[in-house]
């Protein structure tokens, strides 16, 4: 049990990386002498020190010679390999720390248990697997890339009632209350992308930017066959990295790519293809319902997040239907109901008694 309180401690740690950190996993650890936190650290920024490091370097110089008669936990398999910064493992064997305790191994090719083979040649006691699940739930994103070869994909809509997510005369409706909406800018500041359909982007002519929270932007992609979107839209701004996915030539005009690729069945892996190649390791995908659709009948989703909210149409443009789906969560925000749905086969579980 002790171990599962530390490890806690360091997936919550973890957490603050956000998206921030991204490609690279979101690490926690926590240094422990006889039950007490003498340093703990978390991976801050993408090219920036590593949990283990940030971890030590916190540790204040009363509590250093204890370092050789603590335990570290740490989320995620420590590196052992030279990338933007050194080998963590290398650092916790010259720091004599004599055991760590590990929630996953790392499946990216460069550390693939090598991190772990490195501090039990060198005499560390290792144990993997605590907190498991939670933490498979926390690296999401990093996982997917590496063992699925493609991004994590998170789709969004907000329904009324009775099962639409627009009136019958197409107009534009806000559904879900303020709140909720700040909760998506959150989401928007957790994920490397986000995506809407032609048809949403001329209806709502989004920004598609992180406004009602703090955070990095994402990569905006919008579908344009034709390159029909209007010129002054906040799409073709220059304010943030955006996508425009046609059928023409791949070009650049400033922080927008026009990027050329297929309108067929092959239009969605490619896409993902590109963004993995990109280092884009998730995506959220907001609308409208025919691209929401499209990434359902091709399997490619790994949640889905749904307001249902207290509107009533009667008729209109029916939500998209999730086959072979689980309910994971429920919980309310204001007045709307907000539901999470996974695949019978997820990816990672959603862990109970964690929060989106």
């Amino acid at each position: 049990m002790q171990h599962e309180a530390f490890m806690q401690r360091a997936l919550l740690l973890a957490q603050r990386g956000g998206g921030w950190v991204s490609p690279n996993p979101k690490v926690g650890a926590v240094l422990v002498h006889e039950g007490r936190i003498i340093g703990e650290g978390w991976h801050q920024a993408y090219g920036g020190v590593h949990a283990e490091v940030a971890c030590l370097q916190n540790v204040l110089d009363a509590d250093r010679p204890l370092i050789r008669e603590s335990t570290l936990y740490v989320s995620l398999e420590p590196c052992a390999h030279q990338g933007k910064q050194p080998p963590c493992a290398h650092r916790i064997i010259e720091e004599g720390i004599p055991r760590v305790v590990l929630a996953l191994e790392d499946p990216f090719p460069q550390v693939q248990g090598r991190g772990i083979a490195l501090l039990q040649a060198a005499g560390v006691e290792v144990t993997t697997g605590v907190c498991h699940q939670e933490a498979r739930w926390l690296c999401r994103n990093f996982l997917s890339a590496q063992e699925m070869q493609r991004p994590y994909i998170i789709l969004k809509w907000a329904e009324s009632q009775d099962g639409f997510i627009a009136p019958a005369d197409g107009s534009r409706r806000q559904l879900s209350n303020h709140f909720s909406q700040t909760l998506v800018h959150r989401w928007r500041s957790e994920e490397s992308a986000i995506m809407v359909g032609f048809r949403t982007a001329l209806a709502d002519n989004p920004r598609l930017n992180v406004r009602l929270w703090e955070g990095p932007q994402p990569l905006r992609i919008v579908l344009d066959k034709k390159l029909r979107i209007p010129k002054d839209f906040h799409l073709l701004n220059d304010e943030q990295p955006t996508w425009i996915v046609h059928e023409g030539r791949d070009y650049e005009a400033g922080n927008i790519r026009f990027l050329s690729l297929p309108f067929n069945e092959h239009l969605l892996p490619a896409l993902l293809q590109k963004l993995l190649q990109a280092g884009k390791n998730s995506l959220l995908v907001e609308g409208g319902a025919a691209l929401l659709k499209s990434f359902i009948a091709a399997g490619f989703w790994d949640e889905a997040r749904v307001f249902q909210t207290k509107h009533v149409f009667g008729e209109g443009l029916q939500r998209p239907l999730l086959p072979e789906s689980t309910c994971c969560m429920t919980t309310t925000i204001g007045n709307d109901c907000l539901r999470l749905f996974q695949p019978r086969q997820a990816f990672a579980l959603f862990p109970d008694g964690a929060a989106l």
